[in-house]
């Protein structure tokens, strides 16, 4: 049998999991953080978990699997996301420039930076959620999906039976030049106009879309300002490509050089 890397660390994963679980129990911690909350959830009834059901083995993989779901869907996914704008950026000294305007007037509104960066404040960062828009449309994180289908469907001459899977591949939609003109050109420009319905779907669509899409976008927001108005940075080597590890990122992981800005040559 083949076990491939990935179900490899998913395993040991789950051990050490498991490891600071029994540790838990045992000395009987109550920490405020998302495995304590899954620990100590509480029923309809308003009981938490019995000492039995959590060292059941199944409420063991269940609170692993949320754990480990959320690790790699809300981390790995906002961090490759991330990379690729500054990617974008950097590729473009002309936008990057225009980012820097937008921010820098920001900044200086809040005293240099000494206030705290507001909620309304994001919300006028138009130029650089446009950005972080098509940033999501060329890199799409997310490729793919699956679904099942709940009654025959019959799409373009094609019969697709109820209870098969269908897998909708969101990065083909997203580089569709019916969709998006010249899709592989990296055009902010092009979200000063909503995309059509169904067409952009970075974040999955409908009922099983994404609940992290807004929080993903606030945390690039907030990281770009911040990168924007305190520091200059530069593209270690200059590779093209794409690598997965699971999600695509630039080749090698975009490895750069960071300055504050009060020490930039």
């Amino acid at each position: 049998m083949f076990f491939s890397p990935y179900s490899k660390a998913r395993k040991r994963l789950n051990q050490i999991l498991s490891e600071i679980i029994r540790e838990r129990k045992e000395k009987r911690l109550v920490e405020k953080d998302l495995l304590g909350h899954l620990l100590n959830f509480k029923d309809e009834k308003g009981e938490t978990l019995s000492e039995d059901q959590i060292a059941d083995n199944i409420t063991e993989d269940q609170i692993a699997d949320n754990i480990i779901g959320i690790l790699f869907a809300a981390q790995d996914t906002t961090a490759s996301f991330i990379t690729w704008i500054l990617k974008f950026l950097h590729d473009d000294p002309k936008l990057l420039e225009a980012v820097k305007a937008e921010q820098k007037a920001i900044y200086e509104s809040n005293n240099g930076g000494k206030e705290r960066l507001t909620w309304a404040q994001t919300r006028k960062m138009t130029l650089t959620y446009r950005v972080l828009l098509e940033g999501l449309r060329m890199a799409s994180i997310i490729s793919f999906t699956f679904r099942e289908a709940v009654v025959d469907v019959e799409y373009k001459g094609y019969l697709i039976p109820k209870g098969w899977k269908v897998m909708p591949l969101f990065r083909n939609i997203h580089h569709n030049p019916e969709f998006f003109s010249d899709p592989h050109d990296f055009d902010p420009s092009r979200f000063e106009v909503a995309p059509k319905p169904n067409t952009f779907m970075p974040f999955g669509n409908g009922v099983h879309a994404c609940p992290g899409n807004e929080l993903a976008k606030l945390e690039a927001l907030i990281l770009i300002h911040h990168l924007v108005t305190k520091f200059r940075w530069e593209v270690v080597g200059s590779e093209s490509g794409i690598q997965y590890g699971p999600f695509p990122v630039p080749q090698q992981g975009l490895p750069a050089r960071f300055w504050k800005q009060s020490s930039c040559p």
